[in-house]
């Protein structure tokens, strides 16, 4: 309400005193207008209803008047003045402190506008209306309405007074401003309160009343008006910065509009400044890094700004200001694929929004994230911007789901599913959602389950999402014990459909062959995904011509056995990523007694190096070089016999010293023996099992993964014990390249070694010193390798359609394990068998594919090319509803976007093929670039995430456009025949 206006009852004033004179000879009898005026103040107080105040002074001798019954008598009280209750007679402000009964009475319209017809009002005075508002459990008559003081952005010395009611909503002070300021229909605008600590809020909630928004008389309130590029101007004054450079009076297409990307993301960086004046003040606020920032309509300093919402610390200006780039990930892709939607484009563009959103769902953003994405589409399509910087979007997502928090890349399937969900809440029509029962199908007729279902849904979930992307499932489940069939009806959003996966892989291995003049192979093996390492062999057998019973698969890592796979274990253990090597062998690495089967040792290989300590006195042993399975016949299974038969698989790149280098350190050991005084009892404990204790070195030896104590064991393994100790040699009687010792699977003898771990599978490692390595060990001969024919074979893909995905998405699938189904006939969980069936297809239908495959043991992202339609997807089908046969276009769809993943699982860089909903012209956007396209370059085998719009909605939009009649809602009317599951 506004107070300054005039009553219509003022008009009823008279203007001379001759009037006056006539009026009072045509006044009712006394006893008539007592009757009329006191019983009008009898009746209650109705909610909006508008009451008089009259000075109690006038009124009580208004009274004495008329009881008198003497029309000529002196108490006429003539014409109605209330000067006793106001402060002054230029703004007529009433005074404070004002009691009813004691200073002034009410009177209802009616009362009033009879008094003021009889005796007129005082020259000058206006009338005294007040409005009836309704609190929690009382209704009064408004004596002090709240004065505003209103003001544009632009000229803050200007300011307005009016009055408002308590109860007035802060819509309707919009709507006042822009009407006394003359604001253009289609301009936008909103508003921001100055609070007591000179502080600015934003008035998000226009619905609720100036008494919720805790507004008060004296209070500023700035209207804003958004520019003609889509921007606000409080965030032009900290987003000079972050916007790119371009022309003042660049006039693109709306639409082709890049997203700025300033670092190794996908789609979009920012430049190292906060973005919108609410979320840069309440940053530096949070901090306490500032005490005051310039007003951003007046450039004068204010205290900080009050903090609108919580924003989490990770969001610090001192990691933008110290941040060489700050990496805003993969936001790009979703803003381009959905603002090419033409119904919901239009939506927010209309400002459809502002009428619905909701700002007390719990399940919201406060209508937030719904603002920052019609604030990033008015940007986009307004056609003033070759590209922009989207952090607001950004850092509002990132508010309200952690898990985007920070700047590493995400799936962008999962923030479509978040952006989907957060607009449909913040938009939702529904205010309060009330308990709905699932519904089972129990036997009757699905398209009675279905109707109830859909209605169930709408009961709790309506909104422009709901319009535009929601469809309807049938799920079907069946016992596999009983035979119980269960039907219900689920709504969903897009389908994740799976690619048709091939049964084969290509594995890189080496084999090393027995043969020591043979380096090893690379070999590249086509194997199937769900076999088992005996495939592998088998496979590996047909290029090398060795049996696969005398091969041995094995994962090193770090020159040691990561894993030694036995023939049963699956492939799907092995990643990629690893380092398989296959080794021909005559035997088993686990002995069985009484067999005469050859014995495979597996072997490391170290080097001893002069580790630094406190006193530079103890001994480091570091892996070096591939590890080796050597096969050792039973009958030379002894330390000696071993080491012949390494020399031999060595033979390569190990040379042999000569002769005159085993003489010269014969005599060197020779002397060695003379001075030992107890040589002869070292002998005997080389010839006795257990322990060997002669070599001090091995109690302080450190090695690789763990401090060694030179523990030495019986190889128990061996039956006739031909290894007593578990070091060899004890004693040097001539040269050796190398010692032997035995280790645990790490290639440490930690102490911690059990007993049973040795028994369980024995290890061999050769240790060599420094220079003994240099001098007879060939590193670069040790490292090669050929290459067999096979390592050029790639394995060629088909193409796949996206029909064929569509179809195994709605195949038969059992339950997994982890995941089953509780039957109410069994009374238990049941693997049941579970078909998806599509019953009812949404206006704009999102397609995600399932590139990225994910295991207990393996992820990889499938390449496979999947060939789409551009135009005619029919989905009849796939959709088991009783069909229209007189309307197909409402199973066919067009489509409008595409968003590609390039790059593999840890990394990867997204684009989007998108169809200009004005132009209908196809542009590529690749961060802040964007180009046109020929339909013929969409597809691709990066395609992961498909936008479809069915072809009726379609044609009625070109129907709309072409007639300009303005878009509705949710950007065209919904289709009976889709919209009403029935």
């Amino acid at each position: 309400m506004a107070a300054v206006a005039e009553d219509s009852a003022a008009a009823a004033i008279p203007a001379s005193a001759e009037e006056r004179e006539r009026q009072r000879e045509a006044m009712p009898g006394l006893d008539e207008q007592w009757r009329l005026v006191e019983n009008g103040r009898e009746r209650p107080l109705r909610a909006g209803e508008s009451w008089f105040l009259v000075e109690q002074r006038w009124y009580k001798q208004w009274e004495v008047y008329v009881k008198e019954g003497d029309q000529d008598a002196d108490t006429f009280p003539g014409c109605i003045n209330n000067t006793g209750l106001f402060e002054d007679q230029i703004s007529w402000h009433l005074r404070e402190g004002l009691l009813e009964g004691d200073d002034y009475v009410l009177l209802p319209a009616t009362a009033w506008n009879y008094l003021v017809s009889w005796y007129g009002l005082e020259d000058g005075q206006p009338p005294i209306e007040r409005k009836v508002i309704e609190l929690p459990g009382i209704r009064k008559v408004e004596l002090y309405p709240i004065e505003l003081l209103l003001v544009q952005h632009s000229d803050m010395e200007t300011a307005l007074t009016i009055q408002f009611s308590h109860t007035d909503t802060v819509d309707l002070v919009l709507q006042t401003a822009r009407e006394h300021f003359l604001v253009e229909p289609q301009e936008d605008t909103r508003l921001w309160v100055k609070n007591s600590e000179g502080s600015l809020d934003r008035l998000c909630n226009t619905q609720i009343t100036l008494l919720d928004a805790s507004l008060e008389t004296g209070q500023l309130v700035i209207m804003e008006t958004r520019n003609k590029d889509g921007t606000w101007p409080s965030a032009q004054l900290y987003d000079m910065n972050n916007m790119p450079e371009e022309d003042e009076d660049f006039q693109g297409q709306p639409g082709i509009c890049g997203l700025t990307n300033l670092g190794n993301t996908c789609f979009m960086n920012s430049a190292l400044q906060v973005g919108p004046l609410e979320l840069c003040l309440a940053q530096l606020q949070g901090l306490e890094i500032l005490t005051s920032f310039p007003d951003p309509f007046t450039a004068s300093p204010l205290p900080t700004l009050p903090l609108l919402s919580p924003i989490p610390l990770s969001f610090s200006f001192l990691t933008w200001a110290t941040s060489p780039l700050l990496y805003l990930f993969h936001w790009a892709l979703l803003p381009q694929c959905l603002s090419n939607v033409p119904q919901l484009t239009e939506y927010f563009l209309n400002n459809r929004y502002l009428e619905e959103l909701n700002f007390r769902n719990p399940l919201g953003m406060k209508g937030e994230l719904a603002e920052a994405y019609a604030d990033l589409v008015k940007q986009t399509w307004s056609g003033y911007h070759r590209s922009i910087v989207p952090n607001v979007f950004k850092n509002k997502v990132g508010h309200f789901a952690s898990q985007f928090l920070g700047y590493q890349q995400h799936d962008s399937q999962e923030l479509l599913s978040f952006l989907l969900d957060g607009l449909h809440e913040d938009l939702n029509r529904v205010k309060k959602k009330e308990y709905v029962e699932l519904c089972n199908g129990a036997g009757r007729p699905d398209l009675e389950v279905a109707q109830e279902a859909w209605q169930n849904h709408k009961r709790r979930n309506d909104s422009v999402i709901v319009d535009t992307f929601h469809g309807l499932f049938k799920s079907t489940l069946v016992c596999p014990d009983c035979g119980n069939v269960s039907v219900t009806f689920d709504p969903f959003c897009y389908l994740s459909v799976p690619l048709p996966v091939c049964p084969r892989r290509v594995l890189e291995v080496f084999f090393v062959p027995m043969d020591p003049r043979r380096k090893p192979e690379q070999h590249r093996v086509v194997v199937p995904k769900k076999g088992n390492i005996s495939d592998l062999c088998v496979a590996l057998s047909t290029h090398t011509s060795v049996a696969p019973e005398k091969m041995i698969v094995a994962d090193v890592f770090s020159h040691r056995f990561y894993k030694l796979y036995q023939l049963e274990d699956p492939l799907s253990s092995i990643l990629d990523r690893d380092d398989i090597f296959v080794y021909e062998v005559t035997g088993r690495i686990e002995p069985v007694e009484g067999s005469r089967d050859d014995i495979v040792v597996p072997v490391y290989l170290r080097e001893r190096t002069l580790s630094r300590d406190y006193n530079n006195s103890y001994y480091g042993l570091i892996l070096f070089g591939h590890p080796l399975l050597v096969s050792v016949p039973r009958d030379r299974f002894s330390w000696e016999g071993l080491y012949n038969i390494l020399m031999y698989r060595l033979s390569r790149y190990v040379t042999k010293p000569t002769s005159d280098e085993e003489d010269g350190d014969e005599k060197g050991d020779e002397e060695d023996d003379d001075g030992n005084e107890d040589s002869s009892s070292d002998e005997e404990k080389e010839e006795m099992p257990g322990p060997s204790t002669t070599n001090s070195v091995q109690e302080t030896e450190q090695e690789q993964a763990g401090p060694s104590s030179g523990v030495t064991r019986r190889c128990p393994f061996l039956l006739d014990n031909s290894l007593r100790t578990s070091q060899w040699p004890p004693r040097r009687r001539r040269k050796q390249l190398f010692t032997l010792q035995t280790v645990n699977s790490n290639g440490t003898s930690d102490r911690t070694t059990s007993a049973e771990e040795i028994q369980t599978q024995p290890y061999i490692a050769m240790d060599w010193e420094p220079e003994m390595k240099r001098r007879y060990y060939d590193e670069v001969e040790a490292e090669g390798y050929v290459k067999h024919d096979c390592v050029g074979y790639m394995m060629k893909k088909s193409p796949v359609q996206l029909q064929e995905c569509i179809k195994l998405f709605t195949t038969v699938e059992t339950l997994e394990k982890e995941n089953p189904w509780y039957c109410s006939s069994c009374k238990q969980h049941q693997l049941a068998t579970k078909k998806l069936d599509l019953w009812m297809l949404p206006e704009v239908l999102i397609i995600h594919l399932k590139r990225f495959s994910f295991s207990k043991l393996s992820r990889e992202k499938l390449d496979t090319l999947v060939q789409f339609p551009i135009r005619d997807l029919d989905f009849s089908e796939f959709v088991i509803k009783p069909k229209n046969d007189s309307a197909p276009e409402l199973y066919k769809y067009d489509l409008i976007a595409v968003s590609n993943h390039y790059g593999g699982m840890r990394d990867g860089h997204y684009t989007t093929f998108a169809c200009n909903k004005d132009s209908g012209q196809w542009h590529y956007f690749d961060d802040n670039s964007v180009s046109p396209v020929n339909e013929n370059q969409i597809e691709s085998k990066a395609a992961y995430v498909l936008f479809y719009q069915r072809q009726d909605v379609a044609r009625r939009q070109s129907q709309t456009a072409s007639s300009d009649i303005p878009t509705s809602a949710s950007g065209s009317t919904p289709n009976p025949e889709i919209m009403d599951v029935n």
